[in-house]
Order: structure tokens, then sequence, then C-alpha cells
């Protein structure tokens, strides 16, 4: 197989493993909790350790595969993945289990960035939407397939090969990133910054847990409000400090690209809607209609297997219609099909719902693998480790502030029917088109575009001679 479709393999089966462990403890909590002693409330510390753990040590992760090279920091991510997940299985009480998925966390928070990183240097532009459809995929498939995965090991095995099962997976991942990935590096080494990366990474951790938690009922009110506040109050030290410092741990220069900035803030809106899916969904099948955590998973995946079936269509979409035109209109197309979610009922068959998910995951994926790859189409070589992390950040607040989003409009509509305090079916609809419309709002960003954004990567409009146009297509170390 060609290193230009192996490497945006490699990097695809390890973000897969990222993502889906992020939620694949969701329904396993309570037999967790009473493996190792402890009230299943308290255990959701380990869900929001591994959140924390993730959004602190981002901001470091574009520096370190700079300073030591993105093969280097890719394997170590792997291996201390690995470790973390070794640590959960051996845990025996809440301390170690805690411990152990912040350590998980730490090794997520470099593999994203990290693998991206690696895309787009060794990647031809031409061949980028592509690679980058691999890499989109997990991050939609991940959070939706996690939970039902959870409990089917949970039910017929034991909780603890919920983690033991990345060893496997993370040792082959390490012996194809040391076999087939460069150990990419920045020619010229600038200095970390260590205050920058105190202030982003306590800023981000406030408001990604705070916003993670909001609408729960995990924290009282008062302990959420003054995580967001404090986040926030980090984050403009960090944006006073990044002003006064010649190479900050977040390169915010970069939102004067126009791709970039319509990418990261556009993505954003777009994923603070769509992120409530994979939260209000199950919730609507199990305590709206009274489904089992198993069949309502099964009705869920379908919008993981239009995620997968739009990987090959994606570039030649891309070609054909352009960037600006996508986004667009794609907007309102996935926007639409998250709306009709509303109009499920316990009577709607199952059939019709897995269709209209399976369709609107196509959809959802192929908005996701343009913004990804439009944000590098402006970014130089020597600066797409800084926007890998800062790219990162985005997706990281925005999964927080997506469950916080659909949590609250559920919230509300509930406590309009006037029963706060029990969730039915008729909550749900309300919640829906709510989220629906604020990932709409994302075209406001979209329509800024120029109609050539991104050109060079989707190939729209580019007359080229055969000779150059098939050396676009060679990966790196094939060419003449």
């Amino acid at each position: 197989m060609r290193r230009d479709r192996l490497v945006p393999l490699i990097i695809a089966v390890a973000l897969f493993m990222e993502n889906m462990d992020s939620t694949v403890i969701a329904t396993s909590l309570p037999a967790i909790a009473k493996d190792i002693g402890t009230d299943p409330l308290a255990l959701k510390l380990a869900v929001t350790s591994y959140l924390l753990s993730l959004a602190v040590f981002i901001p470091a992760s574009g520096w370190t595969a700079d300073r030591f090279g993105a093969r280097t920091v890719f394997r170590a991510a792997i291996a201390v993945f690995v470790i973390g997940s070794i640590g959960c299985a051996l845990s025996s009480s809440l301390t170690d289990f805690v411990f152990a998925r912040i350590l998980q966390g730490m090794g997520g928070a470099m593999m994203s960035p990290v693998g991206r990183m690696v895309l787009v240097r060794t990647i031809s532009k031409r061949e980028l939407v592509s690679a980058m459809a691999w890499v989109t995929t997990p991050a939609l498939i991940g959070p939706v397939i996690g939970p039902p995965v959870g409990g089917f090991i949970t039910t017929y095995a034991t909780w603890h090969w919920i983690f033991l099962i990345n060893v496997p997976i993370g040792i082959v991942g390490i012996y194809l990133a040391t076999r087939f990935i460069e150990n990419v590096r920045a020619e010229k080494h600038e200095p970390f910054d260590i205050a920058g990366m105190v202030y982003a990474g306590f800023g981000i951790a406030g408001l990604a847990f705070g916003l993670s938690v909001a609408g729960l009922n995990f924290l009282p009110w008062s302990v959420v409000a003054a995580l967001v506040i404090g986040g926030a109050i980090f984050i403009v030290a960090y944006l006073v400090h990044a002003k006064r410092t010649p190479v900050p741990a977040l390169d915010l220069t970069l939102f004067r690209l126009t791709t970039f900035r319509a990418a990261v803030v556009g993505g954003f809106i777009f994923r603070l809607g769509i992120g409530a899916l994979p939260f209000l969904l199950p919730l609507m099948l199990q305590l709206g209609f009274g489904l089992s955590p198993f069949h309502s998973g099964l009705i869920t995946f379908a919008s993981a297997a239009g995620a997968m079936g739009m990987k090959a269509a994606a570039s030649t979409l891309l070609r054909r219609f352009g960037f600006r035109n996508i986004l667009l209109f794609n907007a309102f197309i996935s926007a639409g099909f998250l709306a009709v979610c509303g109009f499920f009922t316990a009577t709607t068959p199952a059939f019709i719902m897995l269709g209209l998910l399976l369709v609107g995951g196509f959809f959802r994926s192929l908005q996701f693998t343009s913004i990804n790859t439009l944000a590098y189409a402006e970014v130089e070589h020597e600066r797409v480790s800084r926007a890998t992390s800062l790219v990162a950040v985005g997706q990281q607040l925005a999964m927080s502030s997506g469950v916080a989003v659909g949590a609250l409009a559920v919230d509300l509509t509930a406590a309009w029917h006037g029963h706060a305090h029990q969730i039915v079916a008729d909550d749900f609809p309300m919640a829906f088109f709510a989220v629906a419309a604020i990932s709409l709002c994302s075209v406001l960003y979209f329509m800024q575009l120029p109609h050539d954004a991104g050109a060079e990567i989707s190939g729209r409009g580019l007359l080229a001679p055969k000779s150059t146009a098939s050396s676009d297509h060679s990966p790196p170390g094939e060419k003449n």
C-alpha cells in the first residue's frame, strides 16, 4: 500500500482508539464502581479527569512535535495512552482509576494534533482531502459506538477488556508508526512558552470541564460557574500574554488567514450543535422511548456507518463544487438532518430512523472533513504545528460545549413543560431544533470565504499538465 494511504490509516486507528475511549466507559461506570468499591456518581471523575487532561496538554503538542520529531512524539503518545489503559484495568481504587485516566488524557492530547501535523507535512495537498477523511471518521464513529461497545463488553466479558483491548492496538500502532511515519520536525527550535502553556492550559481546562458538566447535575451550579469564569479569566490572561510574546504557545495570528478563521470559528459553531447529537439521541431513545442501551446503540451506529461511506466521495465532491459551496449548502443539509431527529417518536419505525441517521452521518462527515482540511489551506509549512494545536483546542472546546448545549436545551424544555426533574420524550424535539439552528449559524463564517478558497487542495478549477498533476499525487519520497 502507498505511504500516502497507509499513513492516514495508521493515524486514524490511533485516533479511533482515543475517541472511542473517551466515551466507552459511560455505560460501564456502575460495573467499574462496584468492582473497585466506589460510588458510580463519584466515578464520573474518571470521565471529567480525562477531558481535563486532554485540555491541559493540547497546547504543548505543537512545540513538542517540533522539538522532538512528530514520529517520536506520536509513538510516545500511543505508549502513554496504552500505559494509562493498563493502569485503568489494574485499578483497585478511585484514586488509581482517576490517575490512570489522566495519563490516558496526556497521551490523547498529543495523538490528535500531532497526527494531523504528520498528515499536513507529509501528504501532498492534492491528496490531503482523502487523507483527512480517514482522520475525521474516527472522531465521528468513536463517540457514537463507544457506549454500546462498552455495554456489550461489560455484559458479555468484563469491564477490564474495555481498556486492555487498547494494548495490542497500541503495540501495532507503534510498530507501524516506526516503519512508515517520517520523523518530521522544525528546523528552527523556538523557546517553549511556559507561561502561555499555563494560562492556556488552565483556561481551556476550566472552560472545557465547566461546559462539559453544565446541565448534567454533576456539580453545583456555583462550582460550574466558577470553573467557566475562572477558565475565561485565564483565557483573557493568555490573550494579553500572547501579544507580548514573540512565540506564544498558541499562535492566534493564524486567525488572520481567511480560510483558517472560517474553518476554526465556523467549525466551532457547527460542532457546537452537531456535538450534542451523541448526547441527545441515546438519551431520547432510552429515557424517552424506553429502548435498552444496546438497542439504542444499534440505532445510533447508523450515523457512524454514514460517516464511513463519505470517505470515498469527499475528494470528488470538493473537486466538483469547491470548499465554499460544500460548506455553505452542506451546513443546511446537515442541520436539517439533525433537526429531523426531533420528529422521531416511540412509534417511528426503526428502519426510518436508521435511514435518516445513515444519510445524515454522511453529510456531517463531509462537513467535518472539509472543515478540517480547509484549516491548512493557507498555513505555511513552518506554522503547521501551531495550527494543529489551535485546531485541536477549538475542537475540544466545541465537543465540551456541545454536550452542555444539548443538556441545557433538554433541561429548559422540561422546565417549560412543568416537570423539571423528570425527562420525557416530549422534551427532546425542541432541543434538537435548537442545536440544529446553532449549527446552521456556521454559514455566517463560511459565507466570508472566497469562491476559490482551498482550490490548491480541492483541485477545483486548476488546469495543469499531466506531468505536473501526476507529480502532485505522488507521496513524499517517491518524486523524482
